[in-house]
């Protein structure tokens, strides 16, 4: 099958970078925090990343210029649209179907009778001249006929309409005063912004795998109803779709790069906040290992949710990629971040006895300013499940199905 046409110039802008910057695909990978294979798979066209901030990283340490930047956004953004394109095709049209009738339709009238004498009299109406003495004499002048009311006239509706207007109002500015100027109401704020706007900016990775090509979803369907797992780049748009759940672990990267070059932002401390635990989830469990490169695992800080009060510990990373393994040493707070320096933070967060929700505090500090920024998935908690005693399964991609760890002679 063709790469599509933008997918090939996305993977050339970064086969450039990457001559240009000499470095192996090993040792680029390992300053991206991606495997070698990974690496290589951008090259080649076989996968584009699923977020901008690699590219970014990518961009920094290449030594591109600003229009060289903007360049590779712009063939990112049309590649990923191939990408999201050719992972999840359009659904096919259903045909059009009739309305069916009103399950309660209007009462049908009833089919008219036989016309009666306009002669006859009628037994059930009531004697004229018992009712009005004038019409016990044929001269007497014919009353005029009411019409029926149909409703009041239309200045009154008006009229009516205004003082119920008037009256929610009054009743509103009862029940709910006024700000004044000296208390203004507090302004809503995007994700990731503050009142003032922030010295540097950050973005998150929240559907990563372990080594790039391991993770486990927790899934409440059934193995036939589950698609074969996607590759890592299609990870988010395969667990929205199926509604799953961080099974054990969840990886998450932040990215925060400073807006200035010679002003530094410092980052102190990154808070862990579980709001709140139930048991875990019930669902089957659903493994996405697929076959892995070199396995690079950058620096992280390991979070244990089922502690009453978790903690965001560094740890040492881990880089099998080359002939020897090599521990890159754990790094803790502070950092200093810039617009040339930016700085990922690998969060690894698991449990095993609760369905965990949470979130990330980031405290930093700027030219006499502080603040804490909150780290969330689009605005609500991340999430994570353990998978203790869950079925567990793994896709045989001979097969194209999904079977248990016992048919694949895995264990765990």
């Amino acid at each position: 099958m063709p790469k599509d046409a933008a997918v090939e110039e996305f993977a050339g802008l970064v086969r450039a970078l990457k001559a240009r910057d000499g470095r192996s695909y090993e040792a680029l990978g390992r300053r991206l925090s991606v495997s070698a294979s990974t690496l290589h798979r951008y090259c080649s066209g076989a996968t584009v990343p699923e977020e901008f901030a690699v590219v970014v990283r990518l961009a920094l340490l290449c030594g591109a210029d600003e229009e060289e930047r903007r360049a590779l956004e712009a063939a990112w953004t049309e590649a990923d649209r191939a990408r999201r394109r050719a992972a999840w095709p359009a659904p096919t049209p259903v045909p059009a179907v009739s309305a069916a009738p009103e399950s309660n339709p209007e009462p049908s009238a009833p089919e008219p009778g036989p016309a009666p004498d306009p002669t006859a009299p009628d037994p059930s109406a009531p004697d004229p001249t018992a009712l009005d003495p004038s019409a016990a004499d044929p001269s007497a002048p014919e009353a005029p006929r009411a019409r029926p009311r149909r409703g009041a006239p239309a200045p009154l509706l008006v009229a009516a309409a205004v003082a119920l207007v008037v009256l929610a109002l009054a009743a509103a500015l009862l029940g709910h005063p006024t700000r004044t100027a000296s208390a203004p109401a507090p302004a809503s704020t995007a994700p990731g912004r503050t009142a003032a706007p922030l010295p540097f900016t950050w973005s998150i990775g929240p559907q990563l795998w372990e080594g790039g090509c391991g993770h486990t979803y927790l899934v409440d369907r059934v193995p036939r109803a589950v698609a074969p797992p996607p590759v890592a780049a299609d990870s988010g748009a395969w667990a929205g779709t199926h509604g799953a759940v961080h099974g054990g672990e969840a990886l998450v990267r932040i990215t925060v790069q400073g807006r200035s070059p010679s002003d530094a932002v410092v980052l102190h401390a990154l808070h862990v906040r579980v709001v709140d635990r139930a048991a875990p989830l019930p669902w089957h469990a659903y493994r996405m290992d697929n076959g892995c490169g070199g396995a690079v695992t950058p620096r992280h800080f390991a979070v244990d949710l089922d502690r009453p009060r978790p903690l965001a510990r560094p740890v040492d990373g881990l880089d099998a990629s080359g002939a020897k393994v090599r521990k890159i040493p754990a790094v803790s707070f502070p950092y200093k971040v810039t617009s040339s320096d930016p700085e990922e933070l690998l969060v690894s967060a698991r449990t095993a006895g609760c369905d965990c929700r949470w979130y990330l505090e980031l405290e930093w500090s700027a030219g006499g300013r502080t603040g804490t920024v909150r780290i969330t998935d689009g605005g609500k908690p991340f999430r994570t499940s353990g998978t203790r005693g869950r079925p567990a399964y793994v896709h045989d991609s001979a097969e194209g199905r999904w079977i248990t760890d016992s048919d694949s002679g895995q264990t765990g």
